[in-house]
């Protein structure tokens, strides 16, 4: 249900690309030293944009170095921190428990259940320092939960569900912006969950898996389910542009209004192919 908020990279630049992966590589040294070095397993691009955002709206001190890594160790990365980076490090972790949980229950795959055992760690953790959000993950969850074990056909209740999870996650703090994030969060959230459905949507029915598009019986079409996702990211990007963006505004930019549909398009197109091979 993740991977679908990046960048795309053919559009950035070069001191844009070094930018966007030195707050990855600062995310996986943040979480390296939080949470430790397997929990690394989980890190995920989307928590950039995260990171990105809290960045530009925030601006706090950075960190800047380089270093080696394990999945890098003959070259050094340049990397960043601050406090933003460090926030979307836990909530990369706090997400990645519950993604590998989620992919246990619906696939039975022991890697997930080793996965959700390693991020399980430090749930109670990060639980404890972010109340607020990873309640939020807890109901927001069950609720989702509850509401494919019963064939909800209606595909807004499940995605208002996800919406309200990653509005609590895209606020760090209750401020005077607390309410344009929790907007951007929820329709990226509606976006992400519809845009997995109708990704998944071939392989779910398959598998006899609730899927919300097939629950709502229109058929197979895109064009339709494209619609959701138009106006999704276009709560979103309201939002977006009401707060005071400059520093790596261009990067967010591009994640976005492109990035976001570049990353739906060619996993949709893989998901094509691999259910017509």
């Amino acid at each position: 249900m993740f991977g679908f908020v990046t960048a795309s990279l053919e559009e950035l630049s070069e001191e844009q690309k070094n930018r966007y992966q030195a707050v990855y590589c600062g995310i996986c040294r943040a979480i390296r030293d939080t949470d430790g070095q397997l929990c690394r397993l989980g890190l995920s691009y989307d928590m950039a944009f995260l990171a990105l955002l809290l960045t530009s709206l925030y601006e706090p001190d950075e960190k800047a170095g380089q270093g080696r890594c394990i999945a890098h160790p003959a070259k050094k990365s340049p990397w960043v921190d601050s406090d933003c980076i460090r926030y979307a490090a836990r909530m990369n972790v706090a997400l990645a428990c519950y993604k590998a949980r989620d992919d246990w229950q619906d696939d039975r795959k022991h890697s997930a259940l080793l996965l959700s055992k390693i991020f399980g760690k430090n749930e109670a953790g990060i639980a404890e320092e972010y109340p607020r959000q990873c309640g939020a993950i807890a109901r927001c969850i069950a609720e989702l939960s509850r509401l494919e074990s019963a064939g909800c056909a209606n595909p807004d209740e499940p995605a208002n569900c996800f919406g309200q999870l990653m509005a609590e996650l895209l606020v760090m703090r209750e401020d005077r912006w607390a309410d344009d994030l929790r907007q951007m969060g929820f329709y990226l959230g509606r976006f992400i969950y519809l845009a997995d459905a109708a990704i998944d949507y071939r392989q779910d029915i398959k598998k006899g898996k609730y899927n919300p598009f097939a629950a709502m019986g229109s058929g197979e079409d895109f064009d339709q389910w494209e619609q959701y996702l138009v106006l999704a990211m276009a709560g979103c990007t309201e939002a977006y542009e009401r707060l005071p963006l400059v520093e790596d505004k261009d990067i967010l930019d591009n994640i976005l209004y492109s990035g976001v549909w570049l990353s739906y398009r060619r996993m949709r197109q893989r998901g094509k192919e691999n259910q017509d091979g």
